[in-house]
C-alpha cells in the first residue's frame, strides 16, 4: 500500500452535503481530499433525484394539462407520451447542472480520488487504487441507496427501481407500485400520466403517512380522480418470477390472500444510508435504529473528529438541509462558531398533483412540545384562483402560538404549493405573527392569497401583544 498522505479533511462522497464541506473547508485554507468512487461524479440529486424526476413530473404535468381542454373551452386532440423527447429534454436539462458540479469538484481546489475508500483506523482511510489517506478530520457524506425489504422472493425477481423509471423510453402498459412514500406518489402518477396503468400497494394505512391525513386524502382522491388504483393495508407476502418477464405479487389485502401479475414492479419502498464497503462500525461509529450514522447538532459521529451529513446521517434526506449539514460540519471542524442543526423551520414538498408543502412544526409536533397553538384552514375549492384554474384539490393551513400569534407551522396542499409554502416558511423563519402577516399586500386574484383566509382567522381569534 503506498504511503499515507495527510489531510486536514477528507470527504468521502461527493454530492450536495459533501462538496458543500469541501468547498466551505477549503475556501478557509483547509487542504481536502475528496473520495468520490461513483460512475459518475455529481450526487443523487443531479443524476438520478431532484432534477430529473422533476423534469420529467413537469413534462407529465404539461401532458396532463393539454389533455384537459373541453374543461377550459377548446377543442383539444389526444395528445401522448413521447417518452424518447422527454428524455432527451431531460438530459439537456440536467446536462448543465452536472456539467458544472463535476468541473466544480475537478478544478483543482480539492486532491480528487475517483475510488471508494475503508476505513483502516479512525484516521485513515484504504483506498481502492491501492493508496492509503489520513485525515485529522473526516466528513462521511455517502448518500443512500434503494431499500429491498426481507419479503420473500423480493431481492430475486426483476423489479424496477426510480432510476430505472427515470431512464424509461417507453411506456409500460401497467405497473404495480410497491410503496405510498413521496418517491412512490411522485412517480406513479407520472407514470400514470405517460400511460401506464398504475396499481399502488401501500403497506400503511393511507399515502404518504409522513404528512398530515388531511395532506394524504386529498393526494389520494385527485390520484384516484386520474385512475390509479390505491390499495392501503396492504402485507406483502411472496414474489415470483413468471414466464415471459412477468412477476407474481401475492399479498394480502382486507383479509383476504390475493395474487396480482404485473409486467412492471417498481419498487418504491424507501431508501437506506449507504455505509457498506465503508467499514464504520470497524472504528466505533455508532448507528440508530434507521441506519443513519448517529450525529449530535454539529453533524459529530460518536467520535468526534469524524463527520456525517446528508442522507447517511439523516435525519430528513433534503438537498437544502444536506447542504446546510454540511457546511456546520466543515466550519465546526474549522474550529469556528457556527450554529447548530436545528429542524423547527424545516421546508419539504411533494411534487404530486396536487403538492404536497409543509413548514415548521406540525400540530402533533406542537402537542408533544406542550405549545399551546391555534390552527385556521381553508381549502381551495372556495378560492376564486383556485376555481378559475380548475385546480381545487387541497387546502392551507397556519399553525400560531396562541399567546403570541407567531406562525410556528404551515401546510399547503394545492396547485404550485411548492411555491406557495415558502410566503408562510420566510414568516416562521423571520418569526413573524399571523398580525403582521396581514399587513402584507396579498394581491387579488391570486393562489398567495388564499393565505389571508387562516391568517385573518387567527388574527381575530389570537389578541395582538
Amino acid at each position: 500500500m503506498a504511503k499515507n498522505q495527510e489531510f486536514d479533511l477528507i470527504v468521502v462522497g461527493g454530492g450536495s452535503a459533501g462538496y458543500a464541506a469541501a468547498r466551505t473547508f477549503h475556501e478557509h485554507g483547509g487542504r481536502v481530499a475528496l473520495v468520490d468512487g461513483a460512475s459518475e461524479l455529481g450526487g443523487l440529486c443531479i443524476l438520478r433525484g431532484c432534477m430529473p424526476s422533476k423534469t420529467l413530473i413537469y413534462s407529465a404535468e404539461a401532458l396532463h394539462f393539454a389533455r384537459q381542454g373541453s374543461v377550459f373551452g377548446f377543442t383539444s386532440g389526444s395528445p401522448k407520451a413521447d417518452l424518447a423527447a422527454m428524455q432527451a429534454r431531460k438530459q439537456k436539462v440536467i446536462a448543465e447542472f452536472a456539467d458544472y458540479r463535476r468541473g466544480q469538484i475537478e478544478d483543482g481546489r480539492f486532491e480528487l480520488f475517483r475510488t471508494r475508500g475503508s476505513f483502516v483506523d479512525t484516521h485513515s482511510l484504504a483506498l481502492g487504487d491501492g493508496q492509503c489517506i489520513r485525515g485529522k478530520k473526516i466528513l462521511l457524506s455517502t448518500g443512500s441507496e434503494i431499500s429491498v425489504p426481507p419479503v420473500p422472493g423480493l431481492a430475486e425477481v426483476p423489479y424496477k427501481t426510480s432510476d430505472d423509471v427515470l431512464e424509461l423510453s417507453e411506456v409500460p402498459d401497467e405497473c404495480v407500485v410497491l410503496g405510498g412514500g413521496v418517491v412512490a406518489c411522485e412517480l406513479a402518477q407520472f407514470l400514470a400520466r405517460v400511460g401506464s396503468r398504475v396499481t399502488i400497494l401501500q403497506r400503511s394505512s393511507r399515502l404518504l403517512k409522513e404528512f398530515p391525513e388531511e395532506a394524504s386524502k386529498a393526494v389520494e382522491r385527485a390520484m384516484s380522480d386520474e385512475g390509479i388504483e390505491i390499495l392501503t393495508d396492504v402485507s406483502l407476502k411472496a414474489f415470483q418470477t413468471l414466464a415471459e418477464d412477468k412477476i407474481s405479487v401475492s399479498y394480502e389485502h382486507e383479509e383476504k390472500e390475493q395474487k396480482r401479475e404485473t409486467g412492471f414492479l417498481f419498487l418504491a419502498l424507501g431508501r437506506r444510508p449507504s455505509t457498506r464497503g465503508l467499514a464504520p462500525e470497524q472504528i466505533g461509529l455508532e448507528f440508530l435504529p434507521s441506519g443513519h450514522l448517529r450525529t449530535n447538532e454539529f453533524q459529530q459521529t460518536s467520535l468526534p473528529h469524524v463527520y456525517a451529513a446528508g442522507d447517511c446521517s439523516g435525519p430528513h434526506e433534503i438537498v437544502h438541509v444536506a447542504i446546510r449539514q454540511g457546511e456546520t460540519a466543515a466550519f465546526h471542524a474549522l474550529g469556528k462558531t457556527v450554529e447548530p442543526m436545528r429542524y423547527d423551520h424545516l421546508l419539504t414538498v411533494v411534487f404530486t398533483d396536487p403538492q404536497v408543502a409543509r413548514a415548521g412544526l406540525s400540530p402533533d409536533q406542537l402537542k408533544e412540545r406542550g405549545t399551546e397553538f391555534l390552527s385556521a384552514s381553508y381549502p381551495f375549492d372556495d378560492h376564486g384562483k383556485s376555481i378559475l384554474m380548475e385546480a381545487k384539490h387541497g387546502y392551507v393551513a397556519v399553525h400560531a402560538e396562541k399567546n403570541t400569534g407567531r406562525v410556528l407551522g404551515a401546510e399547503c396542499v394545492g396547485k404550485d404549493a411548492g411555491e406557495l409554502i415558502h410566503s408562510l416558511s420566510l414568516a416562521i423563519s423571520l418569526e413573524a405573527t399571523v398580525h403582521s402577516l396581514i399587513k402584507a399586500d396579498w394581491y387579488h386574484p391570486t393562489l398567495s392569497e388564499i393565505w389571508t383566509y387562516p391568517l385573518e382567522d387567527l388574527a381575530e381569534e389570537i389578541l395582538p401583544q
